[in-house]
């Protein structure tokens, strides 16, 4: 059985891009996953992130707003390509502490990994929502603030799926995870 990080990422003083944020606290108080599942909410915090990972975690789920053109509110599961980001970092990738784009995050935990002899991760999935603004501010958009509940909800469907070595498709529109 796979070790699976839930991450929520967003900064949530920019409007919608407070999303994963809010969807990882209302997991924490759901308790609706299975115990050996851990959320977290990093916020803007990628360091924590990365170091988190090394905790020998095979699979790490990102919640976070993704803008790909489509409705606010519209959910999204993409798949990071694992083999791309250990081709970028050792290419001499630079690291912005300041800068926690979770790509430059995920270049971090392998170039981590690999200076430690830790475990590196599998698989890294990402839960995204379409925002419908991140200037600053505080609070969902209204499309945004609807969709939390079904991030939720996809969030556990992923989890079941990742935990039964269910296949999946790892790119889908509104939540339905098949």
């Amino acid at each position: 059985m796979s070790r699976i990080l839930v991450a929520g990422v967003g900064n949530v003083f920019f409007s919608d891009d407070g999303f994963g944020s809010e969807v990882a606290r209302r997991l924490l108080g759901a308790r609706r996953l299975p115990p050996d599942v851990e959320v977290v909410d990093v916020g803007i915090r990628g360091m924590h992130l990365a170091y988190r990972v090394l905790d020998g975690y095979d699979v790490l789920l990102l919640v976070d707003t993704h803008a790909g053109g489509r409705a606010p509110g519209t959910l999204c599961l993409l798949e990071h390509d694992m083999a791309d980001a250990g081709a970028a970092a050792g290419a001499g990738a630079a690291f912005d502490p300041h800068g926690m784009e979770p790509d430059a995050v995920l270049d971090l935990i392998g170039a981590l990994a690999r200076g430690v002899g830790a475990h590196e991760l599998r698989r890294v999935l990402v839960l995204g929502c379409e925002p419908a603004g991140t200037g600053a501010g505080m609070g969902l958009s209204p499309p945004v603030a609807a969709a939390v509940d079904d991030a939720v909800e996809a969030v556990a469907r992923i989890v079941a799926r990742l935990r039964a070595d269910e296949p999946f498709t790892a790119v889908t529109q509104s939540g339905a995870v098949r």
